[in-house]
């Protein structure tokens, strides 16, 4: 996909490593940091800049639209992925009477805003078995008061990439008053997105897509904007803010535009807006094709070395394998230049365009070497 030479150009930081952790922490191109700069000299401006940072807002409104195949007036963003579920929670006001599905799979932010509510909704949990949700098991947990179902179109814990389609018609027949709801971190800017249907869309800025800290991206289709309109207080998001009647009443934009409720964290979109454009490049089917083989090729490296994934791979950039060492494990592949994720024994890989055949079988020579030892 990238030629050695645009690869050490554009990743520079990449040499002589192998990093195979974006599920955590992208390593972002040298556009995005060159996009960092801009607003540092838009900053500098004063009063001035604003007129560059607002124009980065609309340009990153603008790619992030086509990324996530809407139109600009649906989509907005706020700071990060549990600013927006909080914001989602706000919009949809739920009570002790209503029932919300989440996952197993899912990543906290998506959950545990309905934990936290002041009347809680009943949690219903669809349980992924073997590794996977299977829309079979969805179907008891629905009902007509269901008012949201919450999932990770690729799940940060195993790398399932969830089978949309039966999970959205399950939705729509059998909770016909649910919002359905899709964080799409682990995907956006590595998958081709297949989320047609959704009401709304939540992907942090500072994995797959190659940003920064501190942005989220929020997708609202027209047809869901009344019912996820947040109650939110701020004033980017109201059409009234600065008007006479300000401290009277609080009007708010509708949709995605609520969920942005103050100032813009303008440098996260400066990065995003950069990043987003590279991914755009070079495409993200063009990324896929070139990365699926690699985690495949991960995939039948690991079960050769009788290392068992904690799901079969599916279409997502992400691998997961438990072992009882896995500190052990995780401590000697960083000492051999080898970068992945550990957490509480499990050690996850993520595979993305920048990465090449020979970081897979770095990784997997090293992993053999050490698996003998343990």
């Amino acid at each position: 996909m990238l030629t050695e030479s645009a690869r050490l150009n554009d990743f520079p930081t990449l040499s002589g490593i192998t990093y195979l952790n974006t599920a955590a922490e992208s390593i972002p191109p040298r556009c995005t940091g060159e996009a960092i700069d801009a607003y540092w000299h838009d900053k500098l401006r004063g009063m001035k800049g604003r007129d560059g940072h607002f124009a980065q807002v609309e340009a990153c409104r603008e790619v992030s639209a086509r990324m996530l195949h809407l139109p600009t007036s649906e989509v907005s963003f706020c700071s990060c992925s549990s600013e927006a579920y909080n914001l989602l929670a706000s919009a949809l006001q739920l009570g002790e009477a209503d029932e919300v599905v989440v996952t197993d799979l899912d990543f906290p932010a998506g959950v545990t805003p309905w934990l936290r509510a002041a009347e809680a909704p009943t949690l219903r949990h669809w349980k992924a078995v073997g590794g996977v949700l299977n829309a079979r098991d969805l179907g008891p947990l629905l009902n007509e008061r269901t008012k949201l179902v919450q999932v990770s179109l690729v799940s940060f814990y195993n790398g399932h990439r969830i089978d949309w389609k039966p999970l959205r018609d399950s939705v729509r027949r059998l909770a016909p008053n649910a919002i359905l709801s899709v964080d799409i971190t682990q995907a956006l800017g590595r998958v081709v997105l297949n989320c047609d249907g959704a009401d709304i869309l939540i992907s942090s800025t500072h994995k797959w897509t190659l940003g920064i800290h501190g942005g989220c991206i929020i997708g609202i289709p027209a047809a869901a904007a009344s019912r996820l309109t947040t109650h939110a207080g701020g004033w980017l998001h109201l059409q009234n803010a600065f008007d006479s009647d300000r401290f009277e009443r609080a009007i708010t934009k509708s949709g995605a535009a609520s969920f942005s409720v103050g100032m813009p964290n303008f440098v996260s979109l400066y990065a995003l807006n950069a990043s987003l454009r590279y991914l755009e490049r070079i495409g993200v089917a063009n990324i896929a094709a070139h990365a699926d083989p690699l985690v495949a090729e991960a995939e039948a490296g690991l079960l050769a070395l009788g290392v068992k994934p904690l799901c079969r791979w599916d279409g997502s950039g992400i691998l997961a394998f438990q072992h009882p060492r896995g500190p052990e494990l995780h401590a000697a592949l960083e000492h051999a230049g080898v970068h992945v994720m550990h957490s509480a024994g499990r050690i996850r890989i993520a595979v993305h365009g920048y990465n090449t055949r020979e970081d897979i079988r770095h990784f997997l020579r090293v992993l053999a070497t050490l698996l003998e030892k343990v």
